[in-house]
């Protein structure tokens, strides 16, 4: 018996197998939740083709969070496959290059306004779309990167999960009466293809084994999937609003 027997979950943001959301879908399924993947734009294809590896039985459903119309035609998807959503995982993040790098003050508004959008509003698409769903309760969990400091070439990305932390917890307060609860997984630095695209992605491989009192192995996500099962499950029932470090213990130590 796996903690998510009977719950139906969906997740967002698998693309490869290297995926975080990936490990998180296959640990969800062998515990034995119903599952839903979501996918958009050009990565549509990529992600139906990675669900297979997970299972001939899942459906891929287009989920473009800047598309309103999707946020009805979603649910509808969900509630004709699922019929009731359990949990949800945020697995949604995206920033044009030139948020990124060396130049903090190259960005203009039109580019970061997009990574604030897809990175932390959509926290709050997901919730709009799914919620009507969440008839007995349920969660919503979303991947992070903790950002109380300032890291070297995350730049506007980083100011977008700063807005994704602050999102969560008013989303938490605005849905507790329903029984949702709503929580953050802060990642340590995993080698993903979304970490590919973070120009100096090495400079936090070199110090984060050294510094982390548990350590820690960029090859390794399995730590995050167990944990975003965890909170996806009822194992969890009194916590929400909250981030969940998941980085060896990096996040406490000092310089």
């Amino acid at each position: 018996m796996g903690i998510l027997d009977g719950k139906n979950i969906v997740v967002t943001g698998v693309l490869t197998d290297a995926s975080l959301a990936y490990g998180v879908a296959k640990l969800a399924l062998e515990e034995g939740a119903q599952v839903m993947l979501t996918g958009a734009g050009r990565g549509l294809s990529i992600t139906e083709r990675t669900a297979r590896k997970l299972s001939t039985d899942i459906k891929v459903v287009e989920f473009d969070v800047t598309v309103d119309e999707h946020i009805v035609s979603a649910r509808e998807a969900a509630k004709a496959q699922l019929g009731r959503v359990d949990g949800v995982l945020h697995a949604i993040g995206f920033a044009p290059a030139v948020c990124l790098g060396d130049d903090f003050m190259a960005a203009q508004w039109s580019d970061v306004s997009v990574a604030m959008q897809i990175s932390a509003y959509s926290l709050k698409t997901l919730a709009d779309s799914f919620v009507p769903l969440m008839t007995s309760g349920g969660t919503i969990v979303g991947l992070d990167f903790d950002n109380t400091v300032a890291w070297p070439a995350y730049n506007w990305m980083g100011v977008a999960k700063a807005a994704l932390e602050s999102t969560n917890r008013y989303l938490a307060k605005e849905l507790g009466s329903k029984q949702i609860r709503c929580n953050l997984v802060a990642a340590g630095p995993i080698r993903t293809m979304a970490a590919k695209s973070i120009p100096g992605f090495q400079k936090f491989e070199d110090v984060w084994d050294d510094r982390a009192p548990l350590g820690w192995d960029v090859n390794d996500s399995s730590g995050v999937a167990r944990t975003c099962v965890a909170m996806l499950s009822d194992w969890f029932p009194c916590t929400t609003a909250e981030i969940v470090h998941v980085d060896g213990g990096f996040h406490a130590m000092g310089v």
